[in-house]
């Protein structure tokens, strides 16, 4: 499907440092020498999808080899430095626990470290309803013995007056609470699965951020978009890699940071012929609009994560 011969060498240098460029050229015909931008969009998910593979992904079963128990908390992949910081906790409580049963009711230091506990314990409810879907001190949110003030609820029962809206709403978040780790290795693989999304939300707001530029089709929005995501996914494969791997990751993930807008504003400028000002106006409407574009993609996973 990848004609990797000369078109990769052709496509990627130009890709990298000179998009509009390559936009341009593909879009005014030279199609036959670069990988077409639908091409490289999946190549970079099946890259993405393969390294997330090696890097780690999300588990939500008992049997993971290389899983460590420490008092009881597993710490597995990507809740690591959460379980961990939570062990931490748990000792500094039981520590403090100990202190504080040796006081007597009426000493001084009694009070201070009660409510040092009582933070303590905050801290860990927010890490175990993170991590585990349920308070671990379920006392401290306002519930006596109740079940339900333990688990993670999902902004309790939604009541709109549209009673299958609100049994239909009330059932996925039940589904959320009860496995919330399954939740999200949903939501990863329909990350992969409905990528190419993000092409059809993110053309409307390419037309938007170009609109006055005449002799332009949506056919060349969509050329621009393709382009820029499946840089984007590459941009984001390296700074994984590089902090997996620990390669100067602090430096590569700030020169990524600030390279993407500077990547977009060139492929604005060179791809659609507009000035300097020019495309620093439409990076900037390109930006705003890339919060909406990730918001409803993020949105629609959640959905078909619960739906499922």
């Amino acid at each position: 499907m990848l004609h990797f011969d000369g078109k990769f060498w052709n496509t990627l240098p130009l890709l990298v440092w000179k998009p509009g460029e390559l936009t341009r050229r593909y879009v005014h015909g030279e199609r036959a020498k670069f990988i077409s931008p639908m091409a490289l969009f999946l190549f970079s998910i099946f890259m993405m999808f393969a390294v997330f593979s090696y890097v780690g992904t999300p588990n939500f079963t008992d049997d993971q080899p290389g899983m460590v128990a420490t008092n009881g908390i597993k710490v597995t992949g990507w809740r690591e430095g959460m379980q961990a910081e939570m062990v931490k906790l748990e000792a500094q409580i039981e520590e403090k626990t100990k202190a504080s049963q040796a006081l007597g009711a009426d000493d001084a230091g009694s009070a201070a470290l009660s409510a040092e506990l009582q933070d303590l314990k905050a801290q860990v409810n927010g890490l175990s309803i993170a991590t585990e879907g349920k308070a671990r001190y379920p006392e401290l949110l306002g519930g006596s013995s109740g079940e339900g003030t333990g688990q993670f609820d999902l902004a309790g029962d939604v009541d709109t007056g549209w009673k299958s809206f609100d049994k239909l709403v009330n059932k996925m978040a039940a589904k959320a609470n009860k496995n919330p780790e399954l939740l999200l290795y949903k939501l990863q693989s329909n990350g992969y699965k409905f990528a190419w999304l993000l092409i059809p939300l993110s053309i409307p707001f390419v037309w938007l951020a170009t609109l006055g530029k005449r002799g332009h089709r949506f056919y060349d929005h969509a050329v621009f978009t393709t382009y820029s995501i499946a840089f984007m996914s590459l941009l984001f494969i390296v700074v994984t890699l590089a902090s997996k791997f620990n390669i100067l990751p602090g430096l590569i993930t700030t020169v990524a940071i600030f390279y993407a807008p500077f990547h977009m504003y060139r492929q604005l400028r060179h791809a659609y012929g507009s000035s300097r000002i020019g495309a620093v106006f439409r990076l900037v409407l390109l930006l705003t609009c890339t919060i909406f574009v990730v918001t409803a993609f993020v949105m629609v996973l959640i959905s078909l994560g619960l739906i499922g």
